[in-house]
């Protein structure tokens, strides 16, 4: 059903106008002799077509068609200025406020359906375009999630690869990513780029999948020559992972060379300082220093809680972002959650 809205003060025209759009079929009349009340009408609802006289108290005609045209919901409704034959000359203004076309008075019956009809098959083709356009649109978002969940599950499964050189590096993972995430959002990141960073993050340390195991699993401490290799992790991560057209790859490929580079410029490979390193991997630094000081490994034991934090505060502006330091605490209460750590020294005490 078509519902055609019209507007008209004189109470004796719109009679006349609407007796002319019941007569066609498949048209439901909405008639109005208040513009300001047709206008509230137009505001909750939607018209197929809108009829309005020019000469109205308050608000004209015109006037009107310019606040129907504000309305984002009526943008391309097809609206018909109704004038008399003097009145011509309004023409112009009206187009440019937004009118589709004009009738002229008296309405003569054949011409005024004839109009109607061109303009609801004019209105008709709008809504199939729109329809058509909604669904491509949907389809394109649904491409673009599968995709986006194909990215994950591929950093997710090349995260596992050094699952199996480190007991504790799945749950590590885990953890530390979702830490990321809540520090991330402590500093006001975008909700796209705070998910983002959580999910390349998991990537840290796949360069360790080139590391020997008689050094990746040394339950002592490492020689210098030793300390060496492992550090090199960093930059096989980034050769695994650059040169990627996705954006979750390129931050993964970032996070991978940078978390282990200093706020103060003596971290490594490459010597970066303060906002020189990448955002992402200032942040994943911190969470990842953190989580693994929480962690049993093979050289350590989990510290606890109150050790961990101090060791934050000392770091901050020398080994830490302080901006990330700082958005750290303010989701303190949540961090601890994820490690574990207040559980622990609950059941020690």
């Amino acid at each position: 059903m078509h519902k055609v809205l019209m507007v008209d003060d004189n109470m004796t025209n719109l009679v006349l106008v609407r007796h002319l759009v019941t007569r066609m079929e498949g048209c439901e009349a909405l008639a109005f002799t208040d513009p300001a009340a047709a206008l509230t009408a137009l505001e909750q609802g939607d018209v197929d077509i809108v009829l309005v006289d020019y000469r109205m108290p308050e608000i004209d005609g015109i006037e009107f068609i310019r606040r129907m045209r504000a309305m984002p919901r009526h943008e391309h409704v097809p609206i018909v200025m109704v004038t008399t034959v003097d009145e011509r000359e309004v023409s112009i203004e009206a187009l440019e406020a937004g009118a589709t076309d004009f009738l002229t008075k008296p309405l003569e019956p054949i011409e005024f359906k004839v109009r109607l009809r061109n303009l609801l098959t004019l209105r008709g083709a709008q809504k199939t375009l729109a329809e058509r356009a909604a669904r491509l649109d949907e389809a394109v978002a649904e491409k673009t999630r599968e995709l986006i969940e194909r990215e994950r599950e591929i950093i997710w499964r090349l995260s596992k690869a050094t699952e199996r050189r480190d007991s504790d590096t799945g749950d590590h993972i885990a953890r530390m990513s979702r830490i990321c995430g809540l520090v991330a959002e402590g500093l006001g990141l975008p909700e796209d780029e705070c998910r983002l960073i959580e999910i390349a993050s998991q990537m840290h340390d796949v360069g360790k999948v080139g590391i020997p195991d008689e050094i990746l699993f040394k339950p002592g401490p490492l020689s210098a020559e030793e300390r060496l290799v492992m550090e090199t992790h960093a930059q096989l991560g980034w050769n695994i992972l650059e040169g990627s057209k996705s954006r979750l790859l390129q931050m993964a490929a970032d996070i991978a060379v940078s978390h282990h580079e200093r706020w103060d410029g003596r971290g490594y490979p490459r010597g970066l300082s303060g906002v020189g390193i990448p955002l992402a991997g200032r942040i994943t630094a911190l969470s990842d220093v953190f989580d693994a000081l929480m962690s049993v490994r093979p050289y350590k034991p989990a510290w606890p809680l109150d050790r961990a934090k101090a060791l934050i505060v000392e770091g901050s502006g020398s080994h830490f972002d302080p901006a990330c330091v700082e958005a750290f605490f303010s989701r303190w209460d949540e961090i601890v959650a994820i490690t574990g750590g207040a559980d622990r020294e609950a059941a020690a005490a």
